[in-house]
């Protein structure tokens, strides 16, 4: 265990003396009161030379939860940084070996101002405090320790005009305490432009000082944007620098504007000042100029169109304006957006007829589809928050694809969590056709990653943090956020760098993206249109209700912020578009495995590999063959399985988690889950009980007596949302209570998995049944899948008469496993990413298994036939069978047939030629229409 290591820089001060009872009163203050005076210079000091870097490492890697891993005590503050990498190196971090590691700050004993750090893994100054501290840093206001303004006013007692002012005086506060480097275009004159960069993050901002009231000045900053104020820490930092530098009087005297000028007003909202695009005069400006822009001096307008034939006109003139980055910017989108919004319009009138339903994707899209694919499109940015199952990642392509046609945009940047990004590339694959990037690897391929020209870039939430100057670097055209609600912290650090992203436009998908209170879709409708809801603290002063603590206790005027948010959110419903719902809706959950369980299933596969290669099989072969292949598909599921020791390394309950936290959201679902393995099943039960998931339990062990209580159970009790069922319990029960089947296995034998699907998925059955099968991949369960996908398919072409197969070959039992084999240890051998080749692959032997699969159909028709023309013939009055032309018969079949590994008898039938077919087929007819009579 390491040991604690003290670290200070500090200058020493002078011991006070304490005597009584008020000895730790004073303590307790000067600790909080140490906490809330560290500045960042003070913060690097204490870590040594390098702190300054070690706090920019660790500000990449960590994002910590206030109410679980935060603890602030009278002289103690701890700080768990979860899941944090424990090697220093922050290129290869995210890769290195990952743990909780505990940081504390106390005073050392006697010193009341001199602070001690320990971090319990390392013994050196480590960036494991520098994250700590950097959280400290940004925190003191949650943490109680940097109190704003008045802090005994409660921001909800106070006026419009009084929390205006406060927020005012907060950024001016920052403006006086936090360090920026300032660079000016023309040091001479206090109204020019400047390149303001912080000393904490390292980021840079262009503030443009035109005077010192609101709204004269501009900065780049996100906090100008949305703050309603008209200036921020930033041009109050300039201003007072400014002042200083070139005295009060410089600027004192008025700045003195050339030429037009076109900017955003972030106005506050209230009447008079709201946002939208407002003209700056010129301090002499011409009878013609001032009819130009008339009322757009003090008053904002939305209007672009109106707002370019003025330009025109300026530069009819001959005054021709100058747009600000954030005006042109608007214009651009404003003009590209009312021509969508028209096509939208058209083409949401009839969704259900509209060609694109079959045209925009390789799918036929359900009419509630298209429309929320045009809603999000004609909003340009948008929150689609469907319940689950309905259909989100289609619509996110469907809304890039159609943004790639009617907006020509050719960048978008895929955000999710790290367990769906392979699934998005495989559904971007197969409803577009489009290539798109995973970003994986160190830090320095990732950064090469995002600069690739391809349509469609998947990353990571945790990438976006690691790597946001790569990802800064890159235009992107289009931005989607799935599981959206993963930026609900709206002061954390991911979300934050998410915010700063530049794209024209972003769709937001999730299913709730509000699971606790407001803040959350305060936060997801931030990063869709920042100018929404206006500042955090007016939209919580609007909204929140609290007590006289402080503490919310509930909220107000909702109705207005459904009128607010109704152009940019779309929900609907499972029961809303029910009408709309197939009966049935398969879904293939695709899960990269673990290297742990990867490294498994790859070794057992080897050992497959070497008996497929024996030229004959023995009994101990199958044996062997059987038990490797089993453990392969059971270290599919979890590593637990296999090795029944902890750690657990499992992607797919990970996965299946996040799948049934999403799923009981919704009242209405009732799940089935199965697995083939009872060992799985106690690890799913397990991730249940966590999650406060009530459910009950029918496998192979629970006597017959005990199953139909377990049944009612499920289907009567609302409070009972999952049963979990191993295959024993795939056969023989009415559970049309449920409407999601979750296989977290495969079968090999597809009857099986149909005879699980039709416990819910039977006549009954009043719901659309949602059935999830998930798969791992780069292993033997993808080459299930192709038996899967052929199932339907056989069956048809076993039963139609009409089939083209002229000649049926009745394979031998070990020829056959041989085959099946190889494919399964060929499919191995090819990477994960090489989609191409392994559909390629999976349609071969898919359609080769379904030629075999008629060819026994077939077989067992034509025996079944042949049975009953000998019972319809047979007879009390009929001549028994000659028994030696029977005996010599058999004989001479048994010259043209092979015995399978079973015994069986395979025979091998060539027809003459298609007519023949056609005879034979019409003469069984015959035979079963006379048995049927």
């Amino acid at each position: 265990m390491a040991t604690t290591k003290t670290v200070s820089a500090e200058k020493r001060g002078k011991s006070t003396k304490r005597t009584g009872s008020a000895k730790s009163d004073k303590r307790v203050n000067a600790f909080h009161q140490r906490l809330a005076s560290l500045t960042f210079h003070q913060a690097c000091q204490l870590l040594g030379d390098n702190g300054g870097q070690l706090i920019r490492q660790g500000s990449r890697f960590t994002e910590i939860a206030e109410e679980d891993d935060v603890f602030l005590g009278s002289d103690l503050l701890r700080i768990r940084l979860r899941n944090f990498p424990v090697e220093a190196d922050a290129d290869v971090a995210p890769a290195a070996p990952a743990a909780d590691v505990v940081t504390t700050f106390t005073l050392l004993p006697g010193r009341s101002k001199q602070l001690q750090l320990t971090c319990d893994t390392c013994d050196t100054p480590c960036y494991h405090l520098g994250a700590a501290l950097n959280y400290l840093l940004d925190a003191k206001s949650a943490l109680g320790l940097a109190a704003p303004p008045d802090e005994t006013v409660l921001l909800e007692n106070l006026t419009e005009k009084e929390l205006l002012a406060r927020a005012l005086a907060e950024r001016r506060q920052r403006a006086a305490e936090e360090p920026m480097r300032v660079k000016s275009h023309d040091p001479a004159t206090p109204w020019t432009d400047y390149v303001v960069t912080s000393r904490r993050s390292g980021k840079s901002y262009r503030v443009a000082l035109r005077g010192t009231a609101p709204h004269e000045s501009y900065c780049s900053c996100p906090d100008f944007r949305t703050n309603g104020l008209g200036t921020c820490k930033h041009i109050l930092h300039v201003a007072s620098k400014m002042a200083r530098k070139l005295g009060e009087p410089a600027l004192r005297t008025p700045y003195q504007r050339r030429d037009v000028s076109l900017r955003l007003h972030y106005g506050n909202g209230s009447p008079g000042d709201e946002f939208g695009l407002r003209f700056n005069p010129p301090y002499k400006a011409s009878p013609q100029v001032q009819e130009i822009i008339g009322d757009l001096v003090n008053a904002s307008s939305l209007d672009a169109i109106d707002v370019m034939r003025r330009l025109e006109a300026l530069e009819t003139v001959g005054a021709p304006a100058t747009l600000y980055p954030d005006a042109e910017e608007f214009i651009q989108r404003r003009l590209i957006a009312d021509r969508l919004t028209r096509q939208c319009a058209e083409l949401r009138r009839n969704a259900a007829q509209h060609p694109l339903r079959k045209e925009l994707l390789n799918a036929e899209l359900l009419p509630y589809q298209l429309d929320g694919i045009a809603f999000a499109v004609a909003a340009g940015r948008a929150i689609l928050a469907d319940d689950m199952g309905l259909g989100k990642t289609i619509q996110g392509i469907g809304f890039a694809e159609l943004l790639s046609q009617w907006a020509e945009i050719k960048r978008v940047l895929v955000v999710c969590p790290a367990s769906l990004k392979s699934q998005w590339r495989d559904e971007i694959l197969r409803f577009s056709g489009r290539t798109a990037q995973l970003i994986q690897g160190t830090a320095s391929e990732r950064a090469g990653q995002y600069a690739e020209d391809v349509f469609y870039t998947i990353c990571n939430y945790e990438q976006i943090l690691r790597d946001q100057e790569a990802v800064e670097a890159v235009d992107w055209d289009a931005i989607i956020l799935d599981e959206g609600q993963r930026i609900k912290n709206w002061e954390a650090k991911t979300s934050n760098a998410i915010r700063s992203l530049r794209s024209r436009y972003r769709l937001v998908l999730s299913g709730t993206p509000l699971e606790n209170n407001l803040g959350e879709l305060f936060t997801v409708a931030r990063f869709v249109d920042e100018h929404r809801l206006g500042s955090a603290f007016r939209f919580f002063h609007r909204h929140r209700v609290v007590d006289e603590r402080g503490k919310t206790i509930g909220y107000r005027n909702l109705d207005l912020l459904r009128k607010t948010m109704a152009p940019i959110l779309l929900r609907r419903t499972r029961g809303e578009v029910a009408k709309q719902l197939p009966d049935r809706i398969d879904e293939i959950v695709r899960i990269v495995p673990t290297e742990e369980q990867q490294s498994i299933h790859d070794s057992q596969m080897k050992i497959v590999a070497q008996i497929v290669a024996k030229k004959f099989f023995t009994e101990m072969d199958l044996l062997r063959l059987r038990q490797a292949l089993t453990t392969a598909r059971m270290a599919c599921d979890s590593t637990f399985l296999v090795t029944k020791e902890e750690p657990e390394y499992s992607s797919k309950l990970e996965r299946l988690q996040e799948l049934l936290e999403g799923l009981v959201q919704d009242p209405s679902r009732k799940i089935v889950l199965f697995s083939e393995w009872r060992r799985m099943l106690d690890r799913v039960a397990r991730r249940l009980d966590a999650l406060g998931v009530e459910f009950v339990r029918l496998d192979g062990q629970v006597p017959q007596k005990q199953r139909p209580a377990i049944v009612r159970q499920f289907k009567e009790a609302t409070s009972c949302r999952v049963i979990l069922m191993s295959n024993a319990g795939s056969t023989g029960l009415n559970l049309q209570a449920a409407n999601v089947v979750i296989n977290c296995d495969l079968p090999w034998n597809p009857a099986v998995l149909e005879q699980r699907i039709a416990r819910a998925h039977r006549m009954g059955q009043q719901n659309p049944v949602h059935i999830y099968n998930l798969v791992s991949q780069g292993t033997l369960e993808e080459q299930l899948l192709s038996t899967l996908a052929a199932k339907q398919e056989l069956a048809d072409a076993s039963l139609n008469i009409d089939s083209e197969i002229n000649s049926v070959a009745l394979a031998s039992g070990s020829d056959d496993l041989r085959r099946r084999l190889e494919q399964l240890t060929h499919m191995q051998a090819a990477p994960i990413d090489e989609s191409g080749r392994r559909k390629v692959t999976q349609e071969t032997a898919a359609l080769q298994q379904r030629r075999e699969s008629v060819s026994r159909a077939a077989g067992d028709l034509v025996s079944a036939a042949l049975n009953l023309a000998g019972n319809l013939i047979a007879g009390d009055d009929a001549p028994q069978a000659n028994s030696q032309m029977v005996t010599q018969l058999t004989q001479q079949l048994s010259q043209s047939i092979e015995t399978d590994e079973q015994g069986r008898p395979q025979l091998k039938i060539t027809l003459p030629d298609q007519e023949s077919l056609r005879g034979l087929a019409t003469t069984l007819a015959r035979l079963l229409g006379a048995a049927a009579g």
